[in-house]
């Protein structure tokens, strides 16, 4: 919230906007521990406390022991106490839906390392802690990586498990899944091997019979009513336990890395809700992904576990670097690309990545994909499966229409109704001679069973019966999946891209194979495809076309093809992937800049400065700050001259988050900034601690502090809490330069002054809102929503 008095900030949004520069060495603000992001979790009216580990007492607890001896007396005078000398509990913490200010928290790290280096050459013990403390990264990288590799095998087998549930059952238990049923038959042919005595189709169990009109409604049957359960029970558990478990998490992980503060939304119930919700989602047949989710998932594990390490439980910069790693640990699970992982995080999702975050990144993304290969969800030791409105408004009715809605379409298709991890498996696939697929019925009357390439053959009637069935299943995929992605159950985007994009891919690889082999003789052709050479193959056209879709929507590049040739291992396949990441980017970005995760950003209203936009604007600082020429003066804090009741009634009377403290309101020298929570805590803190304080008590920012009268109340120092060198520009500072340093220095905002005098003060949302004007949007969506 600007502190400017500017009327567009009404009295009554909850939702404050702390923002201050401190300091790179400024040892006055206290080490506390900022409350954790999973201490809180919101439940439908109400709000529950799970946390265990508080590290941050609420500001109505009694902090000292009782007995009031913050204060002794000299001579009968009243001696002032500091009571920033000793840490106050709260003080340099930060509220929910605020940001972050990383120049002090990189101060606090550094501060606490020197003590560290320094106390280790006194003792033995003090040597062991600094090794430790030096170590603790990498402990904390292999405990995520195990716990997001472990989380990930969990969550493949039980969604595979559950997807094969709506067709059938194993007599040999329950518990398989219709591979693994039929791995130990005897009686499974190499053509049929999907079909073995021991798995039976509903329709089987219940009327005794596969065949037949009655059979296929009640299979049919069967499918719809358990897609409607698992929805049901994905969107019931995620409205009632943990909202913040719905959607893909990537958005929202990149507004948190750039310093945005979402209490609950890493926390251990939105961890065991989104786990538990997202195999449901998957096993319901809708159109969504796992990847995305998976990505949340590994970043719930990174803030949980960060709490068992002091250095990153008790500083925000710290833990934001661990997310950042637990970021392309998620892509390393959800693809099995740990590489691809870790440039997926330094492309799309990381807004502060230093140079040990990348090697630890790496390190944690390979132990969760080793962890994952041990498990072997996928019986085949690899890491992945694949290898070469208005409902909006009832989230519940939204989410059993859309599946409804799914099955029921689904069903007759059978590249509809697989899994959309198997069909993009199909696609990618290479036609050999023994490939059963419809995709791979082609007249192989005039090849040969020892031939090592197999020459681009006529179509069997088959292949043209699946064009059609994939024909139509691209149309469903692309219409199903923009009304599924956004309901309230775990949702991810990228297998349905891919499938959209593979599909059409595999369509247009037939389609030129067919051309290639009924006309070789055309320009096109001529010179390289000669008749009985194998010229085309339709699965690269879908890898391609699969790289293309998922590059236009989300505008990856790099990453992008990095991950696919760790998917398909084909290192021939990278040219031609390069080639489609690019076009698909430059054609995506000629309709619209916006990837679909900044999209959703901005519909939300997070609170996100986009790193990769340029400001080219030609605005002055003094065009943006606060306060305007008809707005009320400034609200300061003079460094002597008030007392405790001015500032609890300035307290009461604005909700900005924090205030500039000046010499005077004559000469308005700009001295420091104080944080609205750090005043709060610490004159409530020294009501309780120290005999005599009372309305009347002066308050001192000042070093030294003049000698009182005796029959004065004692006065409160808080010079402790200031931040003694505040980020400050000049009115006359272009704001292209002001956005870079928002930017590159994370500031939550920066101080405008006139020859020295304090004139206003610019926040990070007043950037944004600036931004949103000039692109001709609406200033006040930059909220959280």
């Amino acid at each position: 919230m600007n502190n400017t008095g500017s009327d567009e900030h009404p009295a009554d949004d909850v939702r404050n906007w702390s923002f201050s520069a401190l300091s790179m060495d400024n040892t006055g603000y206290s080490n506390e521990s900022s409350t954790s992001d999973e201490d809180m979790v919101e439940i439908t009216g109400a709000t529950l406390d799970f946390s265990t580990t508080e590290d941050v007492p609420p500001l109505g607890r009694e902090y000292g022991s009782g007995d009031n001896t913050g204060m002794e007396e000299v001579d009968g005078v009243p001696k002032l106490m500091d009571l920033l000398d000793e840490p106050v509990p709260g003080v340099g913490t930060y509220e929910d839906f605020n940001t972050i200010d990383w120049v002090r928290e990189k101060s606090k790290d550094r501060d606490r390392h020197r003590e560290i280096t320094s106390k280790s050459k006194e003792s033995t013990w003090a040597l062991v802690k600094s090794v430790s403390d030096a170590f603790s990264g990498w402990l904390l990288m292999l405990l995520i990586g195990l716990m997001s590799g472990a989380l990930a095998g969990g969550i493949d087998i039980s969604a595979h498990w559950m997807t094969d549930l709506k067709e059938g059952v194993c007599l040999n238990g329950f518990w398989f899944n219709h591979e693994h049923c039929c791995w130990t038959s005897n009686e499974t042919t190499f053509q049929e091997r999907d079909k073995c005595p021991q798995w039976k189709s509903w329709a089987e169990l219940i009327i005794g019979t596969t065949e037949g009109p009655f059979a296929y409604i009640m299979n049919y049957l069967m499918y719809v009513c358990w897609a409607l359960l698992f929805s049901f029970l994905a969107v019931s558990l995620v409205r009632a336990f943990a909202p913040y478990a719905c959607g893909s998490g990537i958005p929202e992980i990149k507004t948190i890395l750039s310093g945005f503060i979402i209490r609950g939304y890493l926390g251990k119930w939105t961890l065991l809700i989104k786990t538990v919700t997202l195999v449901l989602a998957v096993s319901s047949g809708l159109s969504l992904g796992k990847e995305g989710p998976l990505v949340h998932v590994a970043c719930c594990c990174a803030n949980i576990l960060c709490h068992l390490f002091t250095k990153y439980r008790k500083n925000e910069a710290k833990r934001r670097e661990v997310l950042s790693a637990a970021a392309a640990v998620g892509v390393s699970v959800a693809f099995g690309a740990p590489i691809g992982g870790v440039l997926f995080s330094l492309e799309e999702v990381s807004y502060y990545f230093p140079l040990k975050t990348l090697w630890r990144s790496f390190f944690a993304a390979l132990v969760a994909a080793f962890t994952l290969r041990s498990i072997n969800p996928f019986g085949n030791s690899r890491l992945v499966l694949f290898y070469t409105t208005w409902l909006g408004r009832y989230p519940v009715l939204e989410v059993l229409v859309v599946t409804a809605v799914t099955a029921v379409v689904a069903f007759p298709n059978s590249y509809t109704r697989t899994s959309t991890s198997e069909l993009i498996s199909e696609l990618f696939n290479d036609c050999g001679l023994l490939d059963s697929s419809k995709l791979c019925n082609y007249d192989n009357a005039n090849v040969t069973k020892s031939s090592n390439e197999l020459p681009d053959r006529p179509a069997g009637a088959d292949v043209y019966t699946a064009m059609w069935q994939l024909s139509l299943a691209l149309v469903f995929k692309m219409l199903i999946t923009v009304v599924t992605f956004g309901m309230k159950v775990p949702s991810g985007l990228f297998i349905p891209s891919l499938a959209v994009g593979a599909i059409a891919g595999r369509l247009l690889g037939i389609g030129m194979e067919q051309l290639a082999y009924y006309h070789h003789d055309w320009v096109i052709f001529r010179g390289w495809c000669s008749p009985g050479a194998d010229c085309i193959t339709p699965g690269l056209y879908a890898m391609v076309g699969a790289a293309a879709c998922l590059g236009g929507v989300t505008r990856m590049t790099v990453s992008l093809v990095v991950i696919m040739f760790e998917l398909t291992g084909g290192l021939e396949y990278i040219v031609p992937l390069m080639a489609a990441a690019m076009t698909s980017k430059w054609v995506a970005d000629a309709i619209g800049r916006e990837s679909i995760y900044e999209a959703h950003i901005r519909l939300n209203g997070y609170p996100f400065l986009e790193a990769k936009e340029e400001f080219s604007h030609k605005t002055l600082a003094m065009d943006v700050m606060r306060p305007r020429r008809s707005d009320p003066p400034l609200s300061v804090l003079t460094q002597d001259g008030m007392t405790v009741g001015d500032v609890e009634s300035l307290i009461t009377d604005t909700t900005y988050s924090g205030f500039p403290v000046v010499v005077s309101h004559e000469s308005q020298r700009l001295v420091g900034f104080v944080l609205r929570r750090d005043l709060i805590i610490s004159i409530d803190n020294a009501r309780q601690r120290q005999d005599g304080i009372v309305s009347a008590s002066r308050i001192f920012f000042t070093e030294y502090t003049p000698p009182q009268p005796p029959s004065s109340p004692p006065p409160l120092k808080l010079r402790g809490i200031m931040d003694l060198s505040p980020f400050t520009v000049t009115d006359l500072t272009a704001m292209d330069i002001v956005v870079d340093i928002f930017r590159k220095l994370g500031l939550r905002q920066c101080l405008i002054t006139h020859n020295g005098r304090l004139l206003g003060i610019i926040t990070k949302k007043d950037i944004l809102k600036h931004v949103a004007q000039i692109a001709n949007r609406d200033p006040d969506s930059i909220l959280f929503n």
